[in-house]
């Protein structure tokens, strides 16, 4: 039986308004990530309310990271919750 690899990373991304992603992941998938209820709920995320903030992200390798890599969502979380684009 083969088995195909599954692991999800983000190979192209842009924000969107408010706090939204187009996010482009490696099997081709593209989906769109509301980021405002992390950034309401948890702390870590807290500098993302600064919209300028928000729209100066990187791509890892993996994911979108912000504040040179100190803040970032896991690609699996991105992908599973995101809404097909």
């Amino acid at each position: 039986m083969e088995q195909t690899n599954s692991l999800k990373w983000v190979t192209a991304a842009r924000a969107l308004d408010g706090y939204r992603l187009h996010l482009t992941f490696n099997d081709g998938c593209e989906r769109i990530f509301d980021c405002l209820p992390l950034i309401e709920k948890y702390k870590l995320f807290a500098p993302l309310r600064d919209k300028a903030v928000f729209d100066h992200f990187d791509l890892d390798g993996w994911t979108v990271c912000w504040l040179d890599g100190s803040i970032d969502i896991a690609p699996e979380h991105l992908y599973e919750m995101g809404h097909v684009a």
